[in-house]
């Protein structure tokens, strides 16, 4: 709270004084102390008059427009009025003989009532000069009073009554109280029924201990409060809000209560605001604050929240205790006298008026103060006085300009001062005044003046120093005005928003609204601008091509809008109400065309007004006549990415990139390392067609289609062209036809939409922008139709697709049709384009549709022409037309159709062909059952088993020869089929072992084949036999056993077979036996080695030599 000045006069020292501001405008205050002398001043502490009076002053009031102030003093029964519009005194005589003792104004009207010290009244009708003097009102002095808004007049006074009268002085309610009344005032009870809003309620204090409430509606049941005695005397109190009163008490304490009837008696609020005592209270309804004083300091709360403090004023020098507080209605003031003599008076509230123009801004910071500050670029502050209290402020590049009414004081910025230049006097009142560099803009009476600040000190032409807009023939009027560097924009009262080109000195657009334009808001280079209109509907206005978006969300209460100065932030733009800050961003270049977007909301604090955004800080000038910086919620979170958690992270990124920021997001994809951060940033610079941007992105997350493609078209010039590329990169393919089309290569269209597939829309660009295409797009159509099954519209297509002139082209559609046709029940006409066409393809696949509709000869017919045998033969089995798939044999290769046609022609008994045709199919079983079983031919049969080892033929074959009797061929071929134990069973029942053990030998045997045969022969004591099978199961001592048995006959194969038995095994045992045995030792008869060649050991043949050493032999033996 700043002091605005403080009064000290020498008469007044030591002495109480009493003071009263001028109702509605506050613009003067009167004071009196011990002087017999009302001072007035205005509001900047400027003695502008004094009354004179005859002794002290008694009682002083203002009327209720603030012209009159009327003033009582001892010793006269003399009214002074003094008028504040002419500054002059003059007297009413009162008629009253008796000393005057209380005086107050009407609420409405011009009723002045004047009490005396005998209880006499007066009731002066300023209008009429009527007076009517009302005798014995109250029996003793008239202390105190109140008027209420039908001009009802209460009254108390030291007889203890109260009265009630009207304005003709008559008594329609009097009552008795306990004590002497004092501080009267007329309100409103809180009340359920909100039918009444009159003010029937009177509040006294009685005997500074008790509020007394007396309800005229209800006169029998008054209400008298009573208070804790801790709290001591009642010192004033005041009515507030919805039926509440505020009183503050002797010792330092404030309550509220509320007068409903249901909470009456309650205390809503106490506090213990000053330490020892509380002199004053004073309630400020346009503020909504109420001030408290005592204990040499001032304290203000806030009533909507009355435990918050607002602030405190602290009065170190004064020593002597305080007085009576005060407000101005506007509430702007607040005035406070002290107990010895003093007065002081603070600003509580200033004008909300300032202004910036770039990075520079101009606020008021005292009613006659006026700060300069550019915080952006770091300069001090600068203070200027100014020569009145100003209703409007504007700064420029050099100048700054304050005034009231219809005058300009006009200031040149210097280096280190601020210098007064001149004032302009303009036609009307001005309403608002612009600044740029060399102009000023005046806006008066629906007129803009434009004229230059310093016109002598530059060179101009005299017709470009000022001009008058709009021309008298242009019957319109200016409601709103702009200057930027270059233009003078302003917008009227018929919708028109006019551009005057400064430096050619004429217009260069104009822009026609259906409805009128309020206000107007260019951003620096005046290349964009918002506007109002009366509908409170918000625009954003490209002159450039004369385009406006309307603002989305744009809220009816907006104040104002300010566009970002940061020079990386162009398009963002902030609209401001009381409460709220609105962020929209105008996104000029993105695939959709220019838009506006809200970016998110800021709650402002109370009474901010914004006048500065730079880089998303907003600098707002407050009531107190101060700057605050807040920042944005949109970019509140840019300015550092330290220690933010993922999530914050992410909804930062979204912001940051609705705000256009890519530099940013770029650093926060960095951080968060997600592959849905990178993606949704590169998304976003394909919205705003940043291409270079976007395949940077790309790059970085390896999508190498998107660069590769972004490559080929970053250097098209073609906005919708590139537009369109990107929108269909961005899968928005409706959009992207509309760019195409819009732009230099409208085929781009259509080339989409084939890629696409999406046949029904390339056919209708087909017969815009390429007819020649029409039948190749049909075609295509038509294979995507046919493979939905839509075989109808395909072959519709297949048909609209041949042109006649392109062979391979139309071979296509003429297949399509040929398969359509078929499809759709016509074959006849598909199976006879199909036969005249070149492809075997074709056939083949319209013999496959044929045959799933059973219609198997024209099948089959088409897979012959198309060389397709196997498929033909295959059908032709099944419509059972063997003398066809007999024709078509020799050119299957198919084993599956050569068994089905063998096997139909064994049933039919034609064995010949159904051998052959077996054959052919490998089916060599079949073969050789067919030749033992039809043919009678065994040779085959048998030639056929051993050139193909088949087990199963050899069983066929060996089945034969047993029902034969040929024995040895039945095991022959049973061993041959792996039946062993059937072949042996068969030798030992016919005795054909030595049969089966010739075979077996042969063959690669089991040992337990060998033991059988050997067991076999050893009980037919046919050793030799035995010996040899026992020895290849490998049973070398039976086997030695056996062949040492073997009669003379077969002596020497047997004694060969011993020794290689004998080899074999490798057992001296066994090599001992064979040697007693050739030795004679066991039947007495030698036997004669035949040849060296045996595979005796070395160690037997070291043995034999030994025995032949002593018992000699005759070499060879004689017979």
């Amino acid at each position: 709270m700043k002091r605005v000045f403080s009064l000290l006069e020498k008469t007044w020292l030591g002495t109480p004084i009493k003071f009263t501001w001028q109702k509605t405008s506050g613009n003067y205050l009167a004071v009196t102390g011990a002087d017999h002398i009302v001072k007035i001043f205005d509001r900047h502490g400027q003695k502008r008059s004094e009354i004179n009076l005859s002794g002290n002053c008694v009682a002083m009031d203002w009327d209720k427009d603030g012209d009159i102030l009327a003033v009582i003093a001892e010793k006269s029964s003399c009214i002074y009025l003094w008028d504040a519009n002419t500054n002059k005194t003059s007297q009413l005589d009162s008629g009253m003989r008796d000393q005057l003792s209380f005086l107050l104004w009407s609420k409405f009207g011009s009723f002045l009532a004047v009490g005396t010290v005998k209880g006499n009244l007066l009731i002066y009708n300023r209008q009429t000069s009527r007076k009517i003097p009302v005798l014995g009102k109250h029996t003793k002095r008239i202390t105190c009073g109140c008027w209420n808004a039908e001009n009802m007049l209460a009254l108390g006074g030291e007889d203890k009554m109260i009265t009630v009268s009207n304005q003709e002085g008559d008594t329609i309610r009097q009552t008795p109280v306990r004590a002497e009344p004092s501080n009267m005032q007329f309100s409103m009870m809180k009340t359920d029924d909100r039918t009444s809003t009159a003010e029937s309620t009177i509040s006294v204090v009685v005997g500074k201990k008790t509020l007394f409430l007396f309800n005229l509606n209800e006169p029998d049941s008054p209400i008298d409060l009573e208070f804790q005695q801790r709290y001591g005397n009642i010192v004033c109190y005041s009515w507030y809000g919805d039926g509440y009163i505020l009183i503050g008490f002797s010792r330092g304490i404030f309550v509220v209560i509320s007068t409903h009837i249901r909470e009456i008696g309650q205390e809503i609020f106490q506090a213990r605001d000053h330490k020892d005592s509380l002199t004053s209270i004073a309630v400020s309804q346009t503020l909504n604050k109420a001030a408290t004083c005592g204990d040499n300091c001032i304290k203000i709360h806030d009533l909507a929240e009355l435990k918050d403090m607002y602030a405190i004023i602290n009065l170190d020098d004064e020593n002597k205790g305080l007085g009576t507080l005060s407000w101005t209605d506007d509430g702007q003031l607040l005035a406070l006298s002290t107990q010895r003599g003093s007065l002081h008076v603070f600003l509580t509230k200033l004008p909300v008026l300032g202004d910036a123009c770039s990075t520079r801004i101009a606020y008021l910071t005292s009613l006659l103060e006026v700060t300069i500050a550019n915080p952006v670029e770091g300069e001090l502050p600068v203070t200027v006085s100014v020569d009145v209290e100003p209703n409007f402020v504007a700064v420029g590049l050099y100048h700054l300009a304050v005034g009231m009414n219809n005058r300009a004081w006009f200031y040149v910025l210097g280096e280190n001062a601020v210098k007064k230049l001149k004032d302009v006097e303009y036609l009307g009142t001005v309403a608002s005044v612009c600044l740029h560099s060399d102009y000023a803009a005046a806006l008066f009476e629906g007129k803009v003046q434009l004229h230059l600040i310093e016109s002598e000190m530059l060179d101009t032409q005299e017709e470009r120093e000022t001009r008058l807009f709009p021309a008298v023939d242009d019957k319109c009027r200016i409601l709103c005005h702009a200057l930027t560097g270059d233009f003078l924009i302003y917008g009227t009262d018929t919708g028109v928003i006019q551009y005057f080109y400064i430096e050619d000195w004429q217009f260069v657009n104009d822009y026609r609204h259906p409805v009128s334009v309020k206000k107007i808001f260019p951003d620096p280079n005046g290349t964009r601008l918002v506007f109002i209109d009366e509908k409170s509907d918000g625009y954003v206005y490209c002159p450039v091509n004369d385009a406006t978006y309307e603002i989305p969300d744009f809220s009816p209460t907006i104040k104002g809008v300010l566009w970002e100065n940061w020079p990386m932030d162009k398009g963002v733009f902030i609209a401001y109400d009381d409460d709220k800050v609105y962020t929209y961003v105008f996104h000029k270049d993105t695939i959709q065309g220019s838009k506006v977007v809200l970016a998110g909301g800021t709650k402002v604090p109370f009474c901010h007004k914004p006048l500065l955004l730079y880089n998303g800080e907003l600098t707002c000038q407050t009531q107190s006549g101060k700057i605050n910086n807040i920042y944005l919620s949109t970019h509140s979170l840019l300015h550092s990415l330290k220690d933010v958690e993922l999530n914050d992270l992410r909804q930062m990124l979204t912001q940051t990139l609705m705000l256009k920021r890519f530099s940013d997001a770029w650093e926060m994809c960095k951080i968060l390392n997600d592959h849905a951060a990178w993606n949704e940033l590169a998304r976003a610079c394909l919205h705003h067609m940043e291409v270079e941007f976007a395949i940077r992105v790309y790059r970085t997350i390896g999508n190498v289609g998107m660069v590769m493609s972004l490559e080929q078209i970053k250097g098209i010039e073609d906005y919708n062209l590139l537009a369109g590329h990107l929108a269909m990169f961005t899968n928005d393919f409706n959009l992207a036809q509309d760019l195409y089309l819009a732009s230099s290569c409208p085929i781009a269209a259509l080339e989409m939409r084939r890629d696409l597939q999406h046949w029904d829309s390339a056919l209708q660009l087909a017969k815009r922008l390429a007819p020649d295409q029409i039948p190749f797009i049909s075609k295509e159509y038509a294979i995507q139709l046919e493979f939905t099954g839509d075989y109808v519209n395909a072959l519709a297509h297949y048909e609209k697709g041949i042109t006649g002139d392109n062979k391979e082209h139309d071979e296509v559609c003429l297949a399509g049709v040929a398969q359509m046709s078929i499809r759709m029940g016509d074959i006849r006409r598909g199976v006879s384009l199909a036969l005249k066409h070149p492809s075997r393809v074709l056939k083949r696949d319209c013999g496959a549709i044929l045959e799933n509709m059973k219609q198997f000869s024209e099948a089959a017919q088409l897979y012959e022409k198309g060389l397709y045998y196997d498929k033909a033969a295959s059908v032709y089995i099944r419509c059972k037309n063997w003398a066809k798939v007999g024709e078509l044999l020799p050119h299957v290769s198919s084993p599956k159709i050569h068994l089905q046609y063998a096997k139909a022609k064994e049933a039919d008994g034609r064995y010949k062909e159904a051998v052959v045709a077996y054959e052919n199919a490998k089916q060599w079983n079949s073969v050789i059952r067919i030749y033992l079983d039809h043919l009678n031919n065994p040779e085959k049969a048998v030639s056929i088993v051993r050139e193909t080892q088949s087990l199963d033929g050899a069983k066929m074959v060996a089945r034969f020869f047993l029902q034969l009797g040929d024995y040895g061929s039945a095991i022959q071929f049973l061993v041959m089929s792996k039946c062993n134990n059937e072949a042996f069973t068969l030798a030992q029942q016919h005795n054909k072992m030595e049969i089966y053990a010739d075979i077996i030998g042969s063959e690669d045997t089991t040992n337990e084949d060998y033991q059988s045969i050997a067991l076999y022969f050893e009980g037919e004591k046919r050793h030799f036999q035995a010996g040899k099978f026992f020895l290849l199961c490998g049973q070398y001592s039976r086997a030695l056993k056996h062949l040492l048995k073997c009669p003379s006959s077969e002596d020497n194969a047997a004694i060969e077979m011993a020794i290689e038995t004998v080899g074999q095994a490798k057992d001296e045992l066994l090599t001992s036996q064979l040697i007693d045995h050739l030795m004679g030792e066991s039947d007495g008869m030698p036997k004669e080695t035949i040849g060296m060649h045996m595979t005796f050991s070395s160690a037997c043949m070291q043995n034999l030599n030994l025995r032949r050493s002593k018992f000699p032999l005759k070499w060879p033996p004689t017979s």
